[in-house]
């Protein structure tokens, strides 16, 4: 293996299937070195009026999406706690990490800075679910629902708010750029400028990017796609392998077609 580690998984509690443990255990069984658990953060005092939190909540997913940073913070630190107890058991480091929706606010960025102090995590994954579309935050699904005309303003929003993440440094990688490829929106050559300016920005802060292998399943090609990866290529960005595993047969899946594409 390239990578003899997985750090993008998420466990029962958030939306994953398994436990903290249970992941352990697999990863250590394919001969991984190191697993990191990285149950998604998002904080927004708006979240639970968003369009996607009723089905969220319909699956058992609600869990994920907070309003307070008081709230996160509190549901992190058992989290946390559970990690430091099953490690102990364990014959592979398990690290703790977290999947931070990035939202340019003042109350966020102080939340930020105050999680990093009170939680003190071993890397913080980049990303971006939710935009605020007049007035209301709208995730991918709703992108894809939207008519073409709507459809092409929301995904300027979406790669502007990626454009800004992956301008702040904040970040340990940046996760999905493409994001919105999982629903079959965005893959217009159209959006390549745009994709390009995103990867420049990201070599400028020398941030990374993940190769997110649940996209292969999916589309034949993990996320992003070629285009950006190539961009990729030629600034020498770093990348990470991920496998977005919610659940544990799924660590280290598609490895080595991520490792042969790159």
């Amino acid at each position: 293996m390239l990578q003899n580690f997985s750090l993008h998984t998420h466990t029962v509690g958030f939306d994953g299937r398994n436990t903290v443990a249970d992941m352990a255990q697999s990863a250590a069984t394919r001969g991984m070195d190191a697993i990191g658990i990285s149950n998604h953060f998002i904080v927004h005092p708006d979240i639970k009026n968003s369009r996607f939190y009723p089905r969220a909540a319909t699956i058992g997913y609600a869990n994920i999406y907070q309003t307070s940073f008081d709230d996160a913070i509190r549901q992190f630190r058992a989290h946390y706690d559970e990690i430091a107890s099953v490690s102990k058991s364990q014959n592979i480091p398990i690290l703790r990490g977290m999947e931070m929706d990035y939202f340019d606010t003042d109350d966020w960025h102080r939340g930020y800075a105050r999680m990093l102090r009170e939680l003190q995590p071993d890397y913080v994954i980049g990303t971006c679910h939710f935009i605020d579309y007049h007035g209301r935050l709208c995730n991918v699904h709703d992108i894809a629902n939207a008519d073409a005309a709507e459809r092409d303003k929301m995904l300027a929003m979406y790669w502007a708010k990626i454009e800004q993440a992956s301008r702040s440094g904040l970040f340990s990688f940046m996760a999905h750029l493409d994001l919105p490829k999982k629903v079959g929106v965005g893959r217009e050559e159209k959006w390549h400028n745009t994709e390009r300016r995103v990867i420049e920005t990201l070599s400028k802060n020398n941030t990374p990017i993940e190769i997110n292998t649940s996209g292969i399943p999916r589309n034949g090609t993990p996320y992003p796609g070629e285009n950006i990866l190539s961009h990729a290529s030629r600034v020498n960005l770093p990348v990470v392998i991920s496998d977005d595993a919610h659940s544990s047969d799924h660590i280290g899946r598609h490895f080595d077609t991520a490792e042969q594409l790159i």
